[in-house]
């Protein structure tokens, strides 16, 4: 089983927190179960912390023994106009923010948690992000840091941030997908009713998340069936009979909801997947395989830029 400990720090968006951990709390449902342990990442400790909405949140000081698979999460917090009180993590902590990524563990970071993150020296030449309200002083706070700017999340590293309060869910279904593939990225997202893809430009963004703004729930079924297959051969009757309609039924509805035809929503999820394997060290013929293209000379023309 995964462990996911979440760092609560004062004032602690309970969006930030409640996103993720719903988001990796349902993935247990799926057959793909994460213990959750919450822990106070604060100088000072009274065993319960603060959050933003006034929900007191009790949280102990005790971490669980942790894997290079497993992952620490620190949500962000209310900010304010004095950003000299933003909170201070405890040595304690901050050696195991560091400890647990040099080990091949996983640290991730919602909002302004990417301070703290800043603060264990885990930005230093790293990508990163934080809410658009932030970034000015993120960038200022770590100049090692490389801030990009008005997106939804990076990774680099296995060092992920995200843009703040909502992105949380993103991020924690972008690490779903990358763990366990999008299949149950996609199962997670729809239960959690979570389709709306809020940044069209960001090529992080899943596939899984960017095709799923829309309420038709034969559309979905078939998505199911091409996220969970998506290497295989998956012919359009298969497909129709799938969602009990007829193939030109179902090309016209599934292109009306998404924008695209079932097999190009198929290559993009290839796609998405080869790049993925080919940014960890897989060759464009092992990757082309791996995700189903009998010829790699296909996956060479869809990473070929338009135009």
């Amino acid at each position: 089983m995964t462990t996911v400990v979440f760092v609560l720090l004062p004032g602690v968006h309970l969006l930030d927190l409640a996103g993720p951990a719903q988001a990796f709390f349902t993935a247990g449902d799926f057959g793909h179960p994460y213990e959750l342990h919450y822990v106070s990442g604060a100088v000072s400790d009274a065993g319960v912390v603060a959050s933003a909405q006034g929900l007191p949140l009790v949280a102990g000081t005790d971490w669980p023994a942790l894997g290079p698979g497993d992952l620490v999460v620190v949500p962000g917090w209310r900010v304010g106009n004095d950003r000299t009180a933003w909170p201070r993590l405890s040595e304690t902590v901050r050696e195991r923010l560091r400890e647990h990524h040099a080990a091949g563990g996983t640290v991730a970071s919602v909002c302004a948690g990417s301070d703290a993150l800043g603060q264990a020296g885990l930005l230093d030449g790293r990508r990163c992000t934080t809410h658009h309200g932030v970034q000015d002083e993120l960038a200022a706070r770590y100049p090692r840091a490389h801030v990009v700017r008005d997106v939804l999340f990076t990774s680099d590293d296995g060092v992920v941030t995200s843009a703040g309060i909502a992105s949380g869910i993103d991020l924690s279904l972008h690490l779903l997908a990358m763990r366990h593939g999008p299949a149950l990225a996609a199962r997670v997202a729809r239960d959690m009713v979570v389709y709306a893809r809020r940044n069209g430009t960001e090529p992080q963004v899943s596939a899984m998340l960017r095709h799923r703004s829309h309420v038709d729930d034969t559309v979905h079924r078939v998505q199911d069936r091409i996220d969970a297959q998506f290497t295989r051969a998956l012919p359009l009757a298969d497909l129709a009979a799938h969602a009990g309609v007829a193939q030109r039924t179902l090309t016209r509805l599934f292109t009306r909801a998404t924008g695209v035809t079932p097999l190009r929503y198929q290559q993009i999820l290839r796609l998405e997947r080869a790049e993925h394997l080919i940014g960890h060290g897989a060759t464009v013929e092992s990757a082309a395989h791996t995700v189903g293209f009998q010829d790699p000379r296909m996956l060479r023309r869809l990473r070929r830029p338009a135009g």
